[in-house]
């Protein structure tokens, strides 16, 4: 499953401090998960889908959508 972070970030013209700040999920923890190098838990992309404005599923891309 592909994470979608980095992109939604760059529509939004954030980064990942800002991005951070929102969610209150750690800087380094964003970019691990936007890079590829994390799988996040559902309470994480919970946080950080509350803290973008975005719904879940718009973190991943998936055909099970």
């Amino acid at each position: 499953m592909k994470m979608l972070l980095g992109e939604i970030l760059k529509e939004k013209d954030l980064t990942y401090r800002e991005a951070a700040e929102r969610t209150g999920v750690g800087r380094s923890t964003l970019f691990d998960i936007s890079n590829g190098f994390t799988m996040p838990r559902i309470d994480t992309l919970e946080e950080i889908a509350k803290g973008l404005s975005v719904k879940i599923t718009d973190l991943f891309e998936s055909i099970y959508k």
